[in-house]
């Protein structure tokens, strides 16, 4: 879907650490830069609540049991759970807790592979287009890539956000 321009990865800024990071603006992105959120392994618990948020309690995701008897053999995420987890992970960029303002859609998501519970996985987001709406806020399209540790793609989708434009000095 993108390809490897620039990238930046950056410190969990809630591992607890104060980390110093100036704020990530429109004017700061340049097409085809790449961002790597945090890894983050998906728990038991992610399963569950996803379940409960969503209201999908269907025993692919729910039962043990249930899920050895499919393909799958063993229990897999919710679908949308990768969304949510993807549009989270790129919120844990350091820079964009200050200026990121609302997300606009989500687009030709796909579902390549199931994401399990132990997966360790990682988000990659590319800046795939920008435009100016205002004198405050810019809007960019973001291609997401989930990626599990042995590099194989589970999910990858685009999905634009309003995001604030440098203040004047």
């Amino acid at each position: 879907m993108f390809s490897l321009k620039r990238l930046a990865t950056a410190p969990d800024p809630f591992d607890g650490i104060q980390h110093m990071v100036e704020p990530i603006y429109y004017e700061d992105l340049t097409l085809g830069d790449i961002y790597l959120a945090p890894e983050r392994i998906i728990v038991e618990e992610d399963l569950s609540l996803f379940a409960q948020v969503s209201g999908d309690d269907h025993p692919i995701h729910t039962s043990d049991t249930y899920a050895q008897s499919t393909p799958f053999k063993r229990r897999i995420a919710h679908g949308p759970f990768g969304i949510a987890m993807a549009i989270g992970q790129f919120g844990r960029i350091p820079g964009f807790q200050e200026t990121a303002i609302a997300m606009t859609n989500v687009n030709n998501w796909k579902f390549r592979i199931p994401i399990y519970v132990g997966d360790e996985i990682t988000v990659e987001v590319c800046i795939l287009n920008k435009a100016l709406r205002g004198p405050c806020v810019g809007l960019i399209e973001r291609g997401f890539r989930l990626t599990k540790a042995d590099g194989t793609v589970a999910q990858e989708g685009r999905s634009s956000m309003l995001i604030a434009r440098r203040p004047p000095l």
